[in-house]
């Protein structure tokens, strides 16, 4: 039978566009037990994706006390409880009950985009960048707190009376989890809703009147490891203290062990998302965002550039529910493979737009290059083609801006599995990719976090941890690279402002 003894685990809590998770760790970094729950995901209409918050939090509470059951874990063992999730989903919810009031638009979303468009027509973007580091895109929090207050029957009165609460994921996990007592971010998270300063370090009274978003509806900003709030012992059994807190890209960045300017991960989810820590000082580059990538106690703020690919696995799962053409896309990489290419197919998946370097939500999907000898293997190898070039395209914008050369790309999600896509990423990029032995690196840089807040480990420990599974390096001429390269950006081409019409 266990007895109270010395050792402390970690617990990460990983929100997701598509799950919820919670794992335990070691403060080594090693995984001991997971639990997850799939998230439903809602699509009233064209461009538009929900989810239900309570769901998400229904969910995540399930997950935890799971993983805590399972490892028969003592609640004196809990050092901290680390936070990540899914970036610019915006849920407001009744300050006093905790209960939602409408569904989270998730990040995915584009229903904002006249109204980004607008502000792009009169030339407030420039002052937007400087400020946040960020574009005018529907992507970002701020567009869809605003058609939220705009509407929701009686929610701006109530706002501005402070009887409402505003928050990404995090936000809304710490508050129920809290049962209700703490009403809090991380810097990583407040510098993704286009309303936050990421120079002053503080929300912007300018972007708030420009968005209009009253004050009383923010949460607090906190460092990345800080004490954010407690559980309820109700809830969780004990009070656990909750240390650490990041997005999903910037906890992974962490957890990938990338602590130094120039060094950079991609992690392959629903979408594909490149961050390369640029240091202590704000850098900027055409088409790709600056942001908040951590603070730790006593530091300076890191910040990191950013490309943002919103389409990555995604791909591949319309592939088997739009089209049928795959069983599960655990098959994809087998049926790629019985094609030596993609017999000159491109798919440029902009199902929701287009990101980094483009920004265009008004992109849609394109399958060009087809002749009567393709077939779905091609369509398959050319879906994992796609992501790998997206990743290329934000690679080589966050060069020019930074002046950086990459040297090699971490990789991690639950993409990164796939061989074919990392011997594919390595040809197009023409660099090493290194992939892990935890892929799960964004619930890892969450514990990590947490670690750090509670006093068990520094940034060297962890960089001392990271391990590698498997180096991918570049086979491809860089003739037949830069060939391929050209007929992908013919392709993309052909998709930007589709959506806008003749």
């Amino acid at each position: 039978m266990k007895k109270e003894g010395d050792v402390a685990y970690l617990l990460a809590l990983d929100q997701g566009t598509t799950s919820s998770r919670a794992t335990l760790f070691t403060p080594e970094g090693e995984a001991l037990g997971t639990a997850s729950r799939n998230l439903s995901q809602h699509y009233p209409r064209p461009g538009w994706v929900e989810h239900d918050p309570l769901e998400i939090w229904e969910g995540q509470l399930a997950c935890l006390r799971e993983v805590l059951a399972e490892r028969a874990v003592l609640p004196c063992e809990i050092a901290g409880i680390g936070i990540t999730n899914q970036r610019e989903t915006t849920v407001v919810w009744e300050r006093s009950t905790g209960n939602p009031l409408y569904r989270a638009i998730v990040w995915q979303d584009r229903r904002t985009a006249e109204l980004t468009e607008s502000l792009k027509r009169e030339g407030l973007e420039p002052m937007i960048r400087e400020r946040t580091g960020l574009l005018l895109d529907p992507y970002f929090s701020a567009s869809k707190l605003n058609w939220l207050l705009e509407h929701v029957e009686g929610l701006r009165a109530r706002a501005e009376r402070g009887e409402v609460c505003f928050g990404t994921i995090d936000s809304w996990l710490v508050f129920r989890l809290s049962g209700g007592r703490s009403h809090v971010t991380d810097l990583s998270n407040a510098s993704r809703t286009l309303l936050f300063n990421i120079r002053t370090l503080a929300w912007d009274d300018d972007l708030l009147r420009l968005f209009g978003v009253p004050r009383a509806m923010l949460p607090e900003v906190l460092p990345s490891a800080s004490l954010f709030g407690r559980s309820d012992a109700q809830l969780t059994g004990a009070q656990f203290p909750i240390t650490g807190m990041a997005g999903d890209q910037q906890a992974a960045l962490f957890g990938q062990g990338c602590f130094k300017p120039g060094m950079a991960k991609a992690t392959f989810g629903t979408g594909a998302f490149v961050v390369m820590n640029s240091g202590a000082q704000v850098a900027s580059g055409a088409g790709v965002l600056s942001t908040i990538a951590w603070q730790l106690p006593g530091e300076a703020v890191q910040y990191a550039l950013e490309g943002s690919i919103f389409i990555a696995g995604a791909a591949v799962e319309w592939l088997k529910e739009g089209l049928g053409l795959i069983g599960s896309a655990a098959e994809v990489e087998e049926l790629a493979r019985s094609v030596p290419d993609t017999g000159g197919v491109y798919f440029v998946p902009a199902l929701s737009g287009l990101g980094t370097p483009y920004w265009d939500p008004y992109a849609r999907g394109v399958i060009a290059g087809l002749t009567r000898g393709s077939n779905r293997a091609h369509l398959a190898r050319a879906a994992l083609e796609a992501i790998a070039f997206q990743t290329v395209d934000a690679i080589r914008a966050m060069e020019r801006g930074s002046g950086i050369a990459l040297s090699e790309l971490r990789v991690d999600g639950g993409a990164a599995r796939n061989d074919l896509l990392l011997e594919l990423q390595a040809d197009l990029l023409g660099a090493p990719v290194l992939r892990p032995r935890c892929t799960e690196t964004t619930s890892l840089g969450a514990a990590m976090l947490a670690g750090i807040g509670a006093g068990l480990m520094d940034t060297g420990s962890i960089a001392r941890h990271w391990a590698l599974d498997r180096r991918f390096e570049p086979l491809m001429g860089r003739e037949r690279r830069e060939e391929l390269c050209r007929g992908w950006q013919r392709s993309v081409q052909l998709a930007l402002g589709w959506g806008r019409g003749n």
